[in-house]
Order: structure tokens, then C-alpha cells, then sequence
């Protein structure tokens, strides 16, 4: 039996799961800049469920059953050879069931005979074992892919839903994608050179969009969207609930890939002052790996300033945690609960009409901030905050969302005349943190879109 040591990706194509399209899309890009044959893996539909549940309890949580439906996908292709295939697959430590797929999709492809398949995940030990020389330049060239993917859909969601024509803007973000991904994938280059690239085709893109013919004379609905990352970002596991609310007279924002990124980097931070290593080699290098991705990001997103006015994030995720602390303390829960929470009190300052909380059914993360929210909302006026579940059973949403829709509508014109009770307390809460913000950061903030 072939173990994964000696496994190698030379010859194999890689698949990259679809949390969004456009992630794995850039993703992908970015494993290409170093001589990978990376592509996303299949969408989902209605055969990711009947391939991925021949192999599970029913106990799984939907992210992983996508996941496995569509890998199983490409063992249905004709050319498929399980010694020529990778899939990556990330994993974790913690409460999580993320940190059980990885193990779970290696047992399965062995079962079915396929143990030559690569997985390729990477937080184990072995992860970059057959792109050593490649895996600095993979990490920083992927972060930048992480940053980029996150000002498209930033830019498709808060532009379409005031489209003259519909399709206009997908079309506009297609082309965009693609335009971006060929500058992320440029082989053989320097990082200076290809930030260049990346940044003259999210230019173009740019540019691209602020022509899509729009009518603004009526504001949309600002909805904020929170909750577990893949179930957010992929539209196939919710529904398509992004569009339905479009549909419904609203405007999402939604929160970015990079957040979860800054959550986890500064967790590290708070791990290393736990055992001691305030001052040490490895807090040196964390502090210079944040001043990178910083840096890079603020690049990036520098030429979208005026388009994002209104739309700015925390300039540092402690802030999130702070607005969060209050209701759940970082130190006493940890990953998405506390984002989801301090999150749906960012938006609510940027002055979004509602939150909608996207969650797989039964997710720890959902049921916690479902237990929290009806506190915040009462605290900020019967502020609406609303989990959304996903099982994977086709549901009627429309009736459910209308009903938030119309609750949102009336929050949103009463809102002036019927101040919060506790709007102080939260105000107090982002200007402490605010001071308390390490001054390494470039500010992603400039003014809000709503002052409240």
C-alpha cells in the first residue's frame, strides 16, 4: 500500500474544494503559479448528496457531505485514475467536525480501492512534502488569492442588486474572475511582479463594474450575513439564499474569507502569550507574517476605497472579538460563534437593516449564537437576527424570509425615532478596542456608511 509520504503531486490534477467558486477558483490559480495542475472541484447538485451518502451515518454535517459528493464526482469522469488524482483537504483541531473529513475521505477512498489518491491537507505534517521549494511562495501567493476573491464578491454583491439588466453583473464578475485568476497564475515571476498583475486586473475589474448601468434611486435593505464559513459562501448548501434575498429587496454583506484568516493568526498571538513566548523568535515571526499579509492586502484593496465607503472592515478582528466579548468572551469560546456574534454588531453600526445567520443543521457555532441573539436584539431595539439551518432537504425559504424582509423594512424606519438601549455600551466597546489596536495594522476602515 502507497502511504501518503510517498506520494507525490507531480502528474496529478488537483482539485480544490468549492467553499465559493470564486475561492476555489483563485485558489486554484495560485497552485498553478508553481506548476500545479490545480482546478476547482465539481459544483453541487442533486447527485453530490446520492454519491457522498452511500458512504456516511447521516450524522455528518452538510459541509463535509458536499465536500465528499463532489470528489466522489470526479471518480465518475471517464479519464478518472486514482494515482493521477489529488483533492486538498484543510483540517483542524478542535470541537469542530471539520478537523473529522479529512480522516473520514481517507478511509472512504480506501475502502472503495482509491488509497493512491492524494490528499493533500494543509495543516498536516507532510502537507507541502512535494513542493518544498514552492511552498513560501504558494503560502503568500494564496493569501493574496484569499484577499482577491474577497473584493470580487464584495463588489458582485453589493452592485447587483441594483442592475439595470439582470445578468449584467455576473457576466462582469465572470470576466473578472477570470482576468484576476490568469494574474494570480502568471508562472516564473517575482511576488512584486505579480502583485503588479493582480493589482492592475482587480483594477480593470474594477472599472469593469463601476460601468454596469445601475439604478439607485431606492435603497436596498442592508443585510448582513454571518455564520459557518462553507455554508455561507456556497450557494449550492444554502439554497441560493444570497439571490433569494436579492430578490426580496435586499443587499448583502456578507463576511470575507480574510476574517477567519485574521482570527486564526491572532489566536496564535494569544497562544504564544499563554506559555510565555511574549518575547520570542516565534512571536517575531508571527508579527512579521501579519506585517506581510497586511501589507499585501492593503494593496490590494487600496485601489477599491471609494468603492467600499460604507462597506469598510475592522481594521484589526479585535475589534470583532470586542464587540463580541459582552455576549460570548473569546476567552471562553472560540472560532465562528464568536466572529458570527461580533460580527452581527459590526454590521448592525455600518447600518444594515437585519442579520441572517447561515449555519449547517446542528452546527455547535449556529446553535450558540442562536441562543445569544435574541439578547442582542433586544439590546439594540429588536435589532432582527435570524439563523438560517440547511440540511440539505430542499425547504421553502421564501415565506420564512419574507416574514425577516418585512421585519428588517420596519426596523430599519424606526430605527432613528427609537434609539437602542444599549446602542452606548457597544459604541464604548469598538473605541476601546480601537486603542487598543496593535499600531502594525494598515487601517481597512475609513468612515462608516451609517454613523449611528
Amino acid at each position: 500500500m502507497e502511504t501518503s509520504h510517498t506520494k507525490s503531486l507531480i502528474g496529478r490534477k488537483l482539485y480544490i474544494p468549492q467553499m465559493s467558486y470564486e475561492g476555489a477558483r483563485c485558489m486554484a490559480a495560485a497552485f498553478q503559479s508553481i506548476g500545479v495542475d490545480a482546478q476547482p472541484s465539481p459544483a453541487g447538485d442533486a447527485q453530490t448528496y446520492e454519491l457522498a451518502r452511500k458512504y456516511l451515518s447521516g450524522d455528518e454535517c452538510l459541509p463535509q457531505v458536499i465536500t465528499l459528493g463532489n470528489f466522489l464526482k470526479v471518480t465518475q469522469e471517464p479519464d478518472y485514475d486514482p494515482a493521477k488524482t489529488a483533492f486538498m483537504m484543510p483540517t483542524s483541531n478542535g470541537p469542530c467536525r471539520f478537523g473529522h473529513y479529512l480522516p473520514l475521505i481517507r478511509k472512504i477512498f480506501a475502502q472503495r480501492g482509491e488509497d493512491e489518491v492524494l490528499l493533500l491537507s494543509p495543516s498536516s505534517s507532510n502537507a507541502y512534502e512535494d513542493i518544498s521549494e514552492s511552498a513560501a511562495s504558494l503560502v503568500r501567493t494564496g493569501w493574496r488569492a484569499v484577499v482577491a476573491a474577497d473584493i470580487l464578491r464584495k463588489m458582485l454583491l453589493k452592485t447587483r442588486p441594483y442592475e439595470r439588466e439582470p445578468g449584467t453583473t455576473d457576466r462582469v464578475f465572470a470576466e473578472a474572475l477570470d482576468r484576476v485568476c490568469a494574474a494570480i497564475a502568471t508562472p516564473n515571476i517575482s511576488h512584486r511582479q505579480r502583485l503588479k498583475k493582480i493589482i492592475q486586473a482587480l483594477i480593470q475589474s474594477r472599472d469593469a463594474f463601476r460601468n454596469i448601468p445601475l439604478d439607485t434611486s431606492k435603497k436596498k435593505l442592508l443585510i448582513g450575513v454571518v455564520g459557518e464559513i462553507f455554508c455561507r459562501l456556497n450557494d449550492f448548501s444554502n439554497d441560493h439564499l444570497i439571490r433569494l434575498i436579492e430578490q426580496k429587496g435586499g443587499e448583502v454583506w456578507m463576511s470575507d474569507v480574510a476574517e477567519w484568516v485574521w482570527y486564526t493568526h491572532d489566536e496564535e498571538r494569544m497562544q504564544l502569550i499563554r506559555q510565555g513566548q511574549r518575547f520570542s523568535l516565534r512571536m517575531l515571526g508571527c508579527k512579521l507574517r501579519y506585517a506581510v499579509m497586511r501589507a499585501d492586502e492593503h494593496k490590494l484593496t487600496a485601489p477599491f476605497e471609494q468603492d467600499f465607503a460604507g462597506y469598510e472592515e475592522p481594521h484589526h478582528i479585535t475589534q470583532i472579538l470586542e464587540l463580541s466579548r459582552p455576549y460570548l468572551p473569546r476567552e471562553g469560546a472560540h472560532g465562528e460563534m464568536v466572529i458570527s456574534v461580533g460580527k452581527a454588531i459590526w454590521y448592525y453600526k455600518k447600518g444594515a437593516a437585519g442579520v441572517i445567520d447561515i449555519s449547517p443543521f446542528s452546527c455547535m457555532n449556529g446553535i450558540v449564537c442562536e441562543a445569544i441573539y435574541p439578547t442582542i436584539s433586544s439590546d439594540l431595539g429588536g435589532f432582527p437576527m435570524r439563523v438560517f439551518y440547511f440540511d440539505g432537504i430542499q425547504a421553502n425559504l421564501e415565506s420564512d424570509l419574507e416574514i425577516f424582509m418585512e421585519l428588517a423594512d420596519n426596523y430599519h424606519r424606526c430605527r432613528k425615532h427609537h434609539p437602542p438601549k444599549n446602542r452606548q455600551l457597544l459604541i464604548d466597546g469598538l473605541n476601546k478596542n480601537q486603542q487598543q489596536t496593535p499600531k502594525l495594522s494598515f487601517s481597512r476602515q475609513r468612515k462608516s456608511r451609517s454613523p449611528v
